[in-house]
C-alpha cells in the first residue's frame, strides 16, 4: 500500500498537491467564502491550523497569475477532481480572475525592529513586482499608475 506523506510545515498549495502529500479536500471553502460575499474576511484559528495553506489555496485559486514574461498562468489543474469544480460556473469563474496581494508576517520575525520592517518592505515590494503587469493593462486609471509608480519609488528608499 502506497502511503502519501503528511504536509508537516508545507504551507504552499502548489507544493502541496504537485508533490502528492496527503491532503483533505477544503476547496469547498471557496464557494462558502464566495457565497457571504463580505468585503471583509477575518481568518482566525489557533496556531498550526492551516490559516497559511487555506490562504495559499485561495490565491492559487482566484489569483490573476503570470509567468516573467507576462503570460497568463492556468491553475486549474490545481484543483483538478477537487469539491470547488463542482459549484458551478459562477464560482469557477472567479479562478484566475484578480490581482491577489499575499502578506504574511512570518518573515517578520526578525531579532530587531529595523530588520522586521525591512523584510516587509521587500515583501511589499516583491508583490508590486509581481503584479507589475497591471500597469501595462487598461485595468487601472493613468492617476492610479501614476500613484502605484510613485509608492514603489517611495518604498524603494
Amino acid at each position: 500500500m502506497d502511503y502519501k506523506p503528511l504536509p508537516v510545515g508545507v504551507d504552499n498549495f502548489e507544493h502541496l498537491i504537485t508533490r502528492g502529500y496527503y491532503f483533505i479536500d477544503k476547496t469547498w471553502f471557496i464557494k462558502e467564502l464566495l457565497g457571504k460575499k463580505g468585503s471583509v474576511n477575518l481568518f482566525t484559528r489557533p496556531r498550526r491550523f492551516g490559516k497559511t495553506l487555506n490562504m495559499s489555496m485561495l490565491q492559487y485559486f482566484f489569483e490573476d497569475m503570470r509567468t516573467d514574461n507576462g503570460e497568463k498562468k492556468d491553475n486549474a489543474y490545481l484543483f483538478e477532481n477537487m469539491k470547488i469544480m463542482e459549484a458551478g460556473e459562477e464560482y469557477l469563474a472567479h479562478m484566475g480572475s484578480y490581482p491577489v496581494i499575499n502578506l504574511t508576517l512570518k518573515d517578520a520575525k526578525q531579532p530587531d525592529f529595523k530588520l522586521a520592517y525591512a523584510a516587509i518592505k521587500r515583501q511589499i515590494g516583491n508583490e508590486y513586482l509581481r503584479h507589475k503587469f497591471i500597469l501595462q493593462e487598461e485595468r487601472l486609471s493613468e492617476e492610479k499608475k501614476d500613484c502605484c509608480v510613485m509608492f514603489r519609488e517611495t518604498a524603494a528608499k
